[in-house]
């Protein structure tokens, strides 16, 4: 490998990508020759035959030389920490994107995001060439169709790497967690992400400071996270509904959302408060209307529950202020609220149960939001939540369902890209290794499908009976089941 022309060619590209000028070529050239130990550089490296690689190509190729010589060890965490360390080379300080950020925003929010998508892709922050290995597609329902997404995106280490990285992990408490404004330009270390080349644009919603980013594993198109400056417990209240609707005023081609605030049904990271949103218009959006009903004490907001697997109330208005006070009634009742036919107990003891996910968006120029209906309450026979996943579907999907589940697009544990290929040799009457959890499953395939199973056939079927998994899951995760649920749920409106 020639690692002066790896270089050159990277600084080339960045150039091309218009994340510096002609001018810069020199000066980033010499910043990663001194990243990677190098204090000499010969002209003809200038004229190395182009090999139209892209930047992560690049960089891996950078990687091994450092690697081999001897600049960091071969560990995952390391790799990254170089790559993001030499991506900053290229990029603006926060101040000077936020600046051009604004100006854009003045003329159009599309091409504002627009921006600031592309230049987290190509600094590599956003790592499309990991996010293209995910297994997509889509699983019609009768609820329309629902995206299904295998994450293979973050590689695994192997048991090696692991125990090395246990080694070299040092104790610390800075950035408090991943998603803290601390995070934007932090060089990483073991055991906590490398973001030398992240960048976050900052916003005021509702009179406090909040900051706009992507994720570095997009799940669907110009999936961002919104997140407080202040590390802070999630919470829903009066405040998360004024923010959620200033967001999409300020950015009318996004929705956003919050996960719930309790565990079992909230995300992953409870301990920041934060939102998630995009550019993307999933299943859950195009629900009809079902029950329409008014509120006296809201004659401007048009209320509706609508066909989906969850119990999802829908308001659309024009007026903010109407819309976020609708939206707190709602929330409010609903925390008190007890069903014991339906198994909802608004507490136990001082324990609180009833929450919501709640979700934005501009649609013909109202706000729209959405609040899906959740409780966190166990029992014997449902552990891990009465409200949650059952056990017939954990060997498909056993974790949380969060915000971007609840509205169609299941993420799918990595694991599942090997069992599923077995459940395929399994069908097909082949040798196999299929995992006992996947027989019952397998089974009832065989079953129904006995005269259609073919090796041309198989997968689509297997894809099919996933996305029915999923669609089980959503049932599962509803308060007010679709079937036996809907006179119980009629009750809840009422009560309103």
């Amino acid at each position: 490998m020639n690692v002066y022309g790896s270089i050159n060619e990277l600084v080339l590209k960045a150039i091309e990508l218009h994340m510096i000028q002609q001018e810069d070529e020199i000066y980033a050239r010499n910043q990663i020759m001194a990243f990677l130990g190098l204090t000499d550089f010969s002209q003809k490296n200038n004229h190395v035959e182009r090999r139209n690689l892209d930047v992560p190509e690049l960089l891996d190729e950078l990687m091994l030389f450092a690697v081999q010589a001897g600049i960091i060890e071969d560990l995952f965490d390391e790799r990254e920490m170089l790559s993001s360390q030499i991506m900053n080379v290229f990029l603006k300080l926060p101040s000077e994107i936020n600046k051009i950020f604004y100006q854009k925003w003045t003329n159009s929010p599309e091409k504002a995001t627009a921006y600031f998508y592309e230049l987290s892709q190509n600094s590599n922050y956003i790592q499309m060439k990991r996010i293209a290995e995910n297994i997509n597609y889509k699983a019609v329902t009768e609820y329309g169709e629902l995206d299904i997404t295998i994450n293979l995106s973050k590689p695994e280490k192997d048991p090696k790497e692991i125990a090395r990285e246990k080694e070299r992990r040092t104790t610390s408490h800075y950035p408090t967690c991943l998603l803290c404004i601390e995070n934007e330009g932090f060089s990483g270390r073991i055991g906590h992400p490398a973001r030398s080349n992240h960048r976050m644009i900052r916003l005021e919603l509702n009179k406090e400071q909040w900051l706009l980013q992507y994720s570095p594993y997009v799940y669907y198109n110009e999936h961002c996270i919104v997140l407080s400056h202040e590390h802070r417990n999630m919470v829903i209240n009066r405040e998360t509904f004024q923010r959620l609707l200033e967001f999409v005023e300020k950015f009318p081609h996004y929705f956003i959302g919050s996960n719930a605030d309790l565990p079992i049904v909230g995300g992953s990271i409870l301990t920041h408060d934060h939102y998630q949103g995009g550019n993307y218009e999933f299943a859950m959006v195009k629900a009809k209307d079902e029950i329409v009903f008014a509120l006296d004490a809201f004659p401007m907001i048009h209320f509706s529950t609508i066909k989906w697997p969850m119990s999802v109330i829908r308001l659309r208005g024009s007026d903010m202020k109407q819309m976020v006070a609708a939206c707190n009634y709602i929330f409010e009742k609903w925390k008190e609220y007890s069903d014991p036919v339906s198994n909802i107990y608004a507490y136990t003891g001082g324990t609180r149960h009833n929450t919501i996910t709640p979700i934005a968006r501009m649609r013909n120029g109202r706000f729209e939001m959405d609040l899906v209906l959740r409780n966190n309450r166990t029992n014997e026979e449902h552990p891990l939540g009465i409200f949650h996943p059952h056990a017939d579907v954990h060997h498909i999907k056993k974790e949380n369902i969060g915000l971007i589940e609840v509205m169609g697009l299941a993420v799918l544990p990595s694991r599942l890209k090997e069992e599923l290929s077995e459940v395929e040799n399994y069908l097909l009457d082949r040798t196999n290794h299929i995992k006992p959890c996947h027989l019952p499953w397998s089974d009832e395939m065989k079953n129904r499908y006995q005269d259609e199973i073919t090796p041309a056939t198989v997968k689509k079927i297997i894809q099919k009976e996933v996305g029915y998994k999923f669609l089980k899951v959503l049932e599962d995760a509803s308060v007010f089941k679709r079937k036996e649920g809907q006179e119980a749920f009629r009750t809840f409106i009422f009560s309103l």
